[in-house]
């Protein structure tokens, strides 16, 4: 098993806006920043990042003042991954026109996602009356409740979505997450499963959905969900992680190491992956490895499933008995289940 995701909303609700065209600029110049912002627009739905902000910055050239070109090339930038330069487009959104509510929505995500809580916090205070029918705008809340460690805030903000919109695929989603945090996971498996029939590019459900089957013990089946995922996010490293997982549970080593190995490429501070990429090293009885890597993942999230576990198992591998029941202690005692099992077969 590794990481469950709750759904970012980036891609299906961030707020994309036409035009509200209030300049004071010549209607030449107005009339050419328009043009340019619906180009730019067209690529963006499109998925054509690069070409859009390209579009975008002809527009802001003709009209410095367009408030909504620089939301919508903040939207681009933000997709690319550029969250600080998407930021400062919200903040010049905003600037320019204090009651632009969907650039406040949007900057409450970025900042969210750069760890400013409070602004983000803040940011959804502001325009909570206006929004206050959006099931949107409670999936948004709830995910920033759940960076708070709220995490029955959170899942009332999803019911409240919910309530607004029963066909919220990603309140569906993320509820299913909180589900599978409390081990309810037939309520999970529910959530995923309405979440991918309403949205089948719910690539976050499907990857959950592959997890759910995976702690069954039925990898085939879930190896066919995670490569659903992966059709819509090639490149998504803990997607890439949870099939190499899956792989490993196949007797298939060698693929799996390489999807592994492609994961950490992509996103190193992911312990899960680690995890992953030690219980491969045990499995091929390179012990030395195997505890290097099972350390780095105990480093990185002490809460990873039976990491110590794992780990106790390298280490008595590598013929260090005493060390591995040291590790499956603090196991048992932080509840690894897996830990609790080989302390008490192993160590009197």
């Amino acid at each position: 098993m590794t990481r469950l995701l709750c759904h970012r909303l980036y891609v299906f609700s961030a707020f994309l806006v036409g035009c509200s065209l209030f300049l004071a600029c010549s209607d030449a110049d107005n009339s050419e920043a328009v043009v340019f912002f619906q180009r730019a627009n067209l690529a963006l739905k499109s998925g054509e990042h690069r070409q859009a902000i390209k579009f975008y910055n002809e527009s802001i050239e003709k009209n410095p003042d367009f408030a909504d070109a620089y939301n919508n090339r903040g939207l681009a930038k933000y997709r690319l991954g550029n969250l600080e330069e998407a930021l400062t487009d919200y903040n010049q959104a905003i600037e320019k026109d204090a009651e632009f509510w969907q650039a406040y929505f949007n900057r409450a995500e970025v900042r969210a996602d750069l760890n400013d809580l409070k602004g983000s916090a803040d940011d959804l205070k502001k325009i909570q009356t206006v929004y206050q029918d959006s099931s949107y705008y409670y999936v948004r809340l709830g995910n920033l409740q759940v960076k708070q460690n709220a995490e029955p805030a959170a899942q009332a903000s999803y019911e409240k979505a919910l309530q607004l919109d029963p066909k919220n695929a990603e309140a569906l989603t993320n509820r299913g997450v909180l589900y599978f945090n409390q081990k309810q996971y037939d309520l999970a498996k529910a959530d995923f499963e309405q979440a991918t029939q309403l949205n089948p590019k719910q690539h976050f459900a499907f990857n959950n959905l592959g997890l759910l089957l995976g702690r069954e013990q039925k990898y085939a089946e879930a190896l066919q969900l995670t490569d659903r995922a992966l059709a819509l996010q090639p490149t998504q490293p803990y997607y890439l992680n949870n099939k190499g997982y899956l792989l490993l549970r196949l007797n298939r080593p060698d693929d799996a190491l390489k999807l592994i190995q492609q994961s950490l490429k992509l996103d190193d501070q992911n312990g899960w992956a680690h995890r992953n990429l030690g219980l491969y090293y045990l499995t091929q009885q390179v012990s030395n490895q195997a505890v290097t890597a099972l350390k780095e993942a105990e480093r990185l999230d002490p809460s990873i499933e039976n990491v110590y576990g794992y780990l106790g198992q390298a280490y008595q591998q590598a013929g260090d008995p005493a060390q591995a029941c040291q590790i499956w202690k603090q196991g048992a005692n932080a509840g690894d289940a897996l830990a609790s099992e080989e302390l008490g077969r192993y160590c009197h």
